[in-house]
Order: structure tokens, then C-alpha cells, then sequence
């Protein structure tokens, strides 16, 4: 068998395979042999019908095709291994299929092509000396006094209030019902559906509830009715409140304010298992630098990989995006079921087409990031060692009991927690050799919303300068997709995912 090979696009080879006249032929006899042995034509034994009358019943053109494709997928099988290609996924007929059983005769060669996924070639330009900026995460001393005063609020006594009028900050109980404001000469309104509640409980923020509903029960007194107008805004989720004027009549039924306990050893022995504030506080100041220190770390991660991907030369294989988006969904779906969602209810077929199709970009980004990590770690010779993969293996093994461990494919495991520490290492190597430069929290997110603003006006400026649209109609500017996809599933999510089920 002839084989010639030719690169295509997109990390595939092209192979162009000649079968011999003998292969063509016993293709062919095959067929006939396998259909003689199991055809039943009335009038004759099984496995006794005549060639000729099997021929004319089956027809001429159909057993050809049904040997062709036999063909093709025998000989793109052996093509590859004789070649000794790394196919990354079954091969591909390139040839239109109707010209080859058109043009094959058994017993005379037959050419066609078939394209096969290989793994891609990597060039990456530079991943040392570089400069690459990321966002660095501080401790706040607030948020330890935040978190407290939030425990504080959850510790409150609720004490009725009598003698005053409800104020902010206040719990009330309260019935209410909503009306279309009138805008006829009779005056009469119509009730809202679902605009109506009985013995509801309403914090008094301002943020509650919308816009002047809450402000309306704030000087009323116990027992008293109110109407209170309210102006739904022009983006309301409802669309038949948008922009509406309605009249909501409130009766408040109870007060009670809040009496928040005393921020002292008392409380924090209540909260925790500290028997002085001071140790309290220590420990959450202890947390929350410890949690701002692991956000800078996986910032500088995360700039560095994505610096790495930017000096990235290569094309990616239809099957391995392909493949990568299939792990990026099943993901998904793990999660949505650990949360309670029905997947079977939700996931119709044009949802899950929206989820691969949003899924592409970061596909595309995380096969990048792993492909710039491994090509790094060739040339530097970085590995893990087996020691440092069981006992990564066995942390996270240790989160979960003997059952989950059971479902949980130990093999797979081990693959992704090599490719995380492989990452870790490849990351601190270049860490080493590169100068990374800390920027306030923030700063980078509005930077990039800057530019793509700038690019987008510019982009805009360029597009009226280029086309008008017709007196009476507008241009139509196509809403832009954002994918939801996740970042890569690290080693502990493919464990959590696996011993859900």
C-alpha cells in the first residue's frame, strides 16, 4: 500500500492512500461472500443464492459501496500505522465518497484521501526575562470589623416597638397590596397579580425592596394604612411593570428593632470556638491575609500562564477543542447537579449547543496554557516526581469518605494532578527568571475595559464612516457572546465531580 503524507491545517496530516488491485478486488469478494452467507431471497437456500442474482438483487452500485467503505476504513487504519502517525482521533475521508464508488472497480487500484488529527507543534518565543503584570490582593483591616458587626446583626434580639414611628434599620410586618395607578375619569385600578402579601416580613434598607416602597413605611405608625406611589423603573425584570405607575396600599402590623449584643469575650465565645475577642480577631485576621496572599499567588499564576499563551505559536486540532469542551460541559453539569438543578429538565439540545459554542474561547485558552507548561517542561527537563503526585493524590483523597472514594477513578485522578503540579513547577521556574509586577486590585480589569471601550468606539467611528443605513431603518449591531465557562478544572474538581455520581 502507497501511502503519501502532507500537512494540512490545524495540527492535520494528510494522507493519500493507493490500494493495490488484490486489495481492491478481496474488498469486493468479501462483501458478496458475507451477503451470500446471510441473505434470504425467496426461492433459494441461505448461503446458496447465486452471485449473479445476489448481485442483481442487492444491486451493483450498493455492494460497491459497502465494500468501499470497509476499504477506506481497513486501509486508513493500516496507512497509520505503517506510517507510525500519532492520531489523535479516527481519520477522516477528505475524497467525496460518491465519486469513489462512481470511480472504484474491484480488481483495480483505487486513490483516495483521508485527514487525521495529530498532535500539534509547539513554538513558544520567549518565557524567560519576561515583564508581566498582575493585580496584587491586599488585606483589609475592615473586613475583620465587617465581619464581625455581620455576626452581630445575625445575634440580634428582635425587641417590639410600640410608642414610635417605624425608622430604617427597623423589622416590620406588614400587609400590602399592589394597584395600577388609575388613568381613567372613573378612577378605578386595577390589582397587580402577585402584588399582595399578608403578614410579610420587610427589613427596613433601602436597598430592600424597589425604589420607594421601603422609604413609604418609614414615619408610619402601628395599625396605620398608607398609599404609597411607586414608579417601577424602565428596566424592571417584569415586563409588564416597566415604567408603570403604581399605587401600593401598606398596613404596618408590628415593629421591632434590632438590640445587637455587646462586642466583648461574651460574643465570641457565643460565635466560635475562641473564648476572648482578641483571640477571634486574630484568627480572622490570620484567615483574610492568608486568603489575600492566595488570590496574589493565583493572580501571578494566572498572568504568568496567560503571558506564556500570548508566546504561543501553534494550531490546535478540531478533536482536542472538541474534546476539552466535552470536559468543560460535563464540568458544568456536575455542578449544576451538586446545587439541586434537575439537569435532566434543563439541558435541552439548543442549551447544551449554547454551552459548547460559549465554551470554545476558554477551551481554546486552556489546552494553550497546558501546551505552553509542557512545552516548557521538555525543554527544561522540569518533572514531578511520583512521591509529590501520591501526596497530592492523598490530600485530596482525605476530603472525602471510603464511598465517594470508590467512584472516583484513581487513574484519572493521578493524570490531572501531575498536569496541576507540573503547572505549579512550570510556573515557578519562569516566576523565577521573569519580573512580576503588582498592580492595586482592580486596576488591570479597568485597564482592559478602557481599551476594549476605546476599540470598540474606534471600531464604531470606522463602521459609520463606511456604511449608512437606509433613511427609515437603523443598523443592527449584534449582541455580543460572553462565555460563562469556567477556569480549568484543577485535580479537586475532578475528584468532586467523579464522587457525585
Amino acid at each position: 500500500m502507497k501511502v503519501t503524507q502532507e500537512k494540512r491545517p490545524n495540527s492535520q496530516m494528510g494522507l493519500e492512500i493507493e490500494v493495490t488491485p488484490e486489495r481492491s478486488k478481496q474488498a469486493y469478494e468479501q462483501v458478496i461472500a458475507e451477503y451470500r452467507r446471510k441473505a434470504n431471497i425467496p426461492g433459494f437456500r441461505k448461503g446458496k443464492v447465486p452471485r449473479q442474482v445476489l448481485i442483481q438483487r442487492l444491486g451493483s452500485q450498493n455492494l460497491r459501496a459497502l465494500a468501499l467503505e470497509k476499504l477506506i476504513e481497513q486501509s486508513a487504519s493500516e496507512a497509520i500505522a505503517q506510517e507510525k502517525i500519532e492520531a489523535l482521533d479516527k481519520p477522516q475521508l477528505v475524497s467525496e465518497f460518491e465519486a469513489l464508488v462512481s470511480e472504484y472497480k474491484p480488481g483495480q487500484p483505487l486513490t483516495f484521501d483521508v485527514a487525521v488529527d495529530v498532535p500539534p507543534e509547539t513554538q513558544i518565543k520567549q518565557y524567560t526575562g519576561l515583564t508581566i503584570k498582575a493585580e496584587e490582593v491586599k488585606y483589609d483591616p475592615a473586613t475583620v470589623d465587617r465581619i464581625l458587626e455581620e455576626q452581630r446583626e445575625k445575634q440580634a434580639t428582635l425587641i417590639p416597638v410600640e410608642e414610635r414611628p417605624a425608622q430604617m434599620g427597623d423589622i416590620t410586618v406588614i400587609d400590602f397590596v399592589g394597584r395600577m395607578a388609575s388613568t381613567s375619569e372613573a378612577g378605578e385600578e386595577t390589582e397587580i397579580p402577585g402584588a399582595k402579601a399578608e403578614e410579610f416580613q420587610l427589613e427596613l434598607e433601602p436597598e430592600g425592596f424597589i425604589q420607594g416602597f421601603v422609604e413609604g413605611i418609614v414615619g408610619m405608625g402601628l395599625s396605620e394604612t398608607k398609599e404609597v406611589p411607586i414608579q417601577f423603573p424602565e428596566d424592571y425584570p417584569q415586563e409588564n411593570l416597566r415604567g408603570k405607575s403604581t399605587v401600593f396600599s401598606i398596613t404596618l402590623k408590628e415593629i421591632k428593632e434590632k438590640e445587637l449584643p455587646e462586642l466583648d469575650d461574651e460574643f465570641a465565645a457565643e460565635v466560635s470556638e475562641f473564648e476572648t475577642l482578641a483571640e477571634l480577631r486574630a484568627d480572622l485576621e490570620s484567615t483574610y491575609k492568608s486568603q489575600a496572599e492566595r488570590k496574589t499567588a493565583a493572580n501571578k499564576e494566572q498572568a504568568i500562564l496567560d503571558e506564556l499563551v500570548e508566546q504561543l505559536e501553534v494550531e490546535i486540532p478540531a478533536s482536542t477543542i472538541s474534546s476539552e469542551i466535552d470536559e468543560m460541559v460535563t464540568q458544568t453539569v456536575f455542578e449544576l447537579a451538586g446545587q439541586g438543578v434537575d439537569v435532566q429538565k434543563i439541558l435541552t439540545k439548543e442549551i447544551v449547543t449554547s454551552m459548547r459554542k460559549n465554551a470554545q474561547p476558554e477551551a481554546n485558552a486552556r489546552i494553550k496554557r497546558n501546551l505552553a507548561v509542557a512545552e516548557i517542561a521538555k525543554r527544561e527537563s522540569i518533572q514531578v516526581s511520583p512521591d509529590a503526585i501520591e501526596a497530592r493524590k492523598t490530600e485530596i483523597l482525605s476530603k472525602y469518605s471510603n464511598e465517594e472514594k470508590e467512584i472516583i477513578d484513581e487513574e484519572k485522578l493521578t493524570e490531572a494532578v501531575a498536569i496541576d503540579l507540573l503547572r505549579e513547577k512550570v510556573v515557578g521556574w519562569v516566576e523565577e527568571r521573569s519580573t512580576i509586577e503588582l498592580l492595586p486590585e482592580g486596576s488591570l480589569k479597568a485597564l482592559a475595559e478602557s481599551e476594549t471601550s476605546e476599540a470598540q468606539g474606534q471600531s464604531s467611528q470606522e463602521a459609520a464612516s463606511e456604511e449608512t443605513a437606509p433613511e427609515g431603518q437603523t443598523l443592527e449591531v449584534p449582541a455580543e457572546e460572553i462565555s460563562q465557562a469556567g477556569p480549568e478544572a484543577p485535580a479537586e474538581a475532578i475528584a468532586s465531580e467523579q464522587s457525585q455520581g
